[in-house]
């Protein structure tokens, strides 16, 4: 495994495989996303453009089986932005975890926690952020489509530092396995002092 960091354009021929990437981590309980490589090509090119974005990327040879990205609250897209502010948040002082896949073939290994500690580590390399946050969507207990063994992160991001904060919610449309057309999702955010 080697673990690669890019920032910005320097993501650019990777794209493609992160697309995919997403696409195939996010098929899984509780995103259930069905996804296409124009709209992830189109969502990752906004973390390309900031010149801040972060890029940790997991290799196996060649091949990249997880990546997690962060940018700039400032940078991220209104619907993140817009809760920070309705609360009195500066974004300017957010340092945005946009996502982590990792598949599942690899997780157990420390990948997750390393991610974690990248992006962690980068935002106070910037000095400017009060705080690292990240969002995640909100599925009823009693869903569908919720597999037997399915165990939240809840925890993990407990064990992290992260604490969840209902309060911070925003929605994001996109098209669920087995609907006709995108819906919006609940999602609420998880915070941690950035120092």
């Amino acid at each position: 495994m080697q673990i690669k960091i890019v920032h910005g354009e320097a993501v650019t021929p990777h794209i493609a495989d992160l697309a995919r990437l997403r696409i195939e981590v996010f098929r899984a309980f509780p995103y259930l996303y069905e996804g296409s490589e124009d709209y992830e090509a189109s969502y990752l090119a906004t973390y390309a453009r900031s010149p801040e974005s972060l890029f940790v990327l997991a290799f196996d040879g060649a091949r990249i089986v997880g990546a997690s990205t962060g940018v700039p609250m400032t940078d991220a897209a209104e619907e993140f932005r817009a809760p920070f502010v309705a609360a009195g948040i500066d974004p300017a002082r957010v340092f945005y975890f946009g996502e982590s896949v990792l598949l599942s073939s690899y997780r157990g290994r420390g990948l997750g926690v390393r991610f974690f500690e990248e992006r962690e580590a980068y935002a106070r390399r910037l000095g400017r952020f009060d705080w690292c946050a990240f969002c995640a969507v909100e599925r009823p207990k009693d869903h569908p489509l919720r597999p037997a063994d399915y165990v939240p992160l809840d925890a993990f991001w407990g064990r992290r530092g992260y604490v969840h904060r209902a309060d911070l919610a925003t929605t994001l449309a996109w098209q669920d396995i087995g609907e006709a057309e995108e819906s919006g999702k609940p999602m609420s955010f998880w915070l941690k002092a950035a120092g």
